[in-house]
């Protein structure tokens, strides 16, 4: 029983070695304007939006071949039972055949229609609409991308920090495990060190977790399969570079009609206009002229079929009972509701503007008030650890130290990440980092 245990485990090592052995080869090294090369290139959203623009180019020729020259053939086979004949001088002269196979050759061609030239027109626009709307989805990948790509790099600095941190926690219990020994210190003090060692265990093994699905979700934003193996090559953004960078957004201007949330409103208003035309087009008439070739295989000796007709069609709308009036009415309304939203998101994207702009102030503000605090809770802990190891503090001030460092430090991550969360929303808003440089060639 115990060999075939041994068996067994040794096949999980071997399987378990061989998929890290696997994994390892290949390590993608990502910089942040990499990762969202990488998005920009291979996200599922892109994907489909970059499809949009071409069904939207598809859809102008549609439309533009509609009033284009248009040929149809038909054929028919007809065969008579009882051919009809004419008596004519007591000769008996059949009035068709037996059997017969037709074909028609017809083209025609749109002259004049009003929904024609209204449809081309709002086709184009159509157009323009799918690449804004590509353009928002570029800035929505882009804005996930960098929020992720700053989570990870703020959960492995904040790791290797709290690793640190346990390193010395652990020198300091053996230290005081040691001291307990040889009667200089009680019990107590060493449980409450390894009770601060086991926190801090947990903090890290939950980063270790945070890190893992973070990773997963990069993976999924790039289009990477879960199995690549990503490591980011950027290091975080801090101190006077973050403070810097902050300071700058904050003296860009905002430019409304650069708002891709504010030119698909336009958009929409836009094609509301052009369904008020459409409306309107339906008391035009619509003209198109047509060429007829009809060809027979077997003709009767009286055949009276022109084989060449040439002609015009011409449909004129009369009289609706009022329907086509009450249609222009509710789309004339529908344009004036287009234009009221236009307004209302205007004024609404200054808004967000200004909200925007306080809050990287408060953020970066608030940044620079947790980063004081975290040193000063760093080089109160050291001290604290001195004095304990001198005999002056208690192990529950160190304790207490240790926790206040833990949630300083905490606190300073977060608001590292927040601000770096507020800037990326104002640059979005602010249609900024949309031209990602191209990657340099090594040298």
């Amino acid at each position: 029983m115990f060999t075939k245990f041994k068996q067994i485990l040794l096949l999980v090592v071997m399987i378990s070695g061989g998929t890290l052995f696997s994994s390892a080869q290949v390590v993608n090294k990502l910089s942040l304007d990499d990762a969202m090369r990488m998005a920009l290139k291979n996200n599922t959203n892109m994907l489909n939006s970059k499809l949009d623009m071409q069904i939207a180019q598809k859809k102008i020729w549609e439309v533009t071949a509609s009033g284009l020259p248009h040929i149809d053939v038909t054929s028919a086979y007809q065969h008579l039972f009882v051919v009809p004949t004419l008596n004519f001088n007591n000769m008996l002269i059949p009035l068709g055949v037996a059997n017969n196979v037709t074909a028609d050759i017809q083209v025609s061609q749109l002259i004049f229609s009003g929904s024609y030239f209204v449809g081309l027109q709002a086709s184009k626009a159509y157009s323009d609409m799918a690449k804004q709307n590509d353009e928002k989805s570029k800035l929505d990948v882009i804005e996930t991308v960098v929020n992720t790509y700053h989570m990870i790099q703020l959960a492995e600095e904040s790791r290797k920090i709290l690793s640190q941190n346990l390193d010395n926690i652990n020198k300091t219990l053996y230290e005081i495990t040691e001291m307990n020994k040889q009667g200089f210190v009680e019990e107590t003090d060493v449980d409450q060190l390894q009770v601060t060692v086991n926190t801090v265990k947990n903090a890290i093994n939950q980063i270790d977790s945070n890190l893992d699905m973070a990773y997963r979700l990069l993976k999924i934003q790039l289009g990477l399969e879960d199995t690549t193996k990503i490591e980011l090559s950027d290091p975080m953004e801090s101190d006077d570079l973050l403070v810097k960078t902050s300071m700058q957004l904050l003296d860009e201007q905002f430019n409304l009609d650069q708002s891709v949330d504010y030119k698909i409103i336009q958009s929409s208003e836009q094609f509301a206009k052009f369904d008020l035309k459409l409306s309107k087009a339906a008391f035009l008439p619509t003209i198109s002229g047509y060429y007829n070739h009809h060809i027979q295989l077997n003709t009767s000796s009286f055949n009276f079929t022109p084989k060449d007709l040439i002609g015009i069609n011409l449909s004129l709308p009369i009289f609706s009972s009022g329907e086509r009036l009450a249609v222009v009415a509710q789309k004339r309304m529908a344009f004036e509701k287009a234009q009221n939203t236009r307004k209302l998101v205007s004024n609404s994207l200054l808004m967000q503007a200004t909200q925007y702009r306080n809050d990287v102030k408060l953020k970066l503000e608030k940044y620079l008030n947790q980063k004081k605090s975290n040193e000063l809770s760093n080089e109160i802990y050291l001290r604290t650890i001195e004095k304990y190891k001198q005999g002056v503090s208690t192990s529950m001030d160190l304790m207490n130290s240790q926790n206040q460092y833990l949630t300083n430090l905490t606190g300073y991550y977060q608001s590292i990440y927040d601000l770096q969360q507020a800037k990326s929303q104002l640059e979005k808003l602010f249609n900024i980092n949309q031209n990602i440089p191209d990657k340099q060639p090594a040298k």
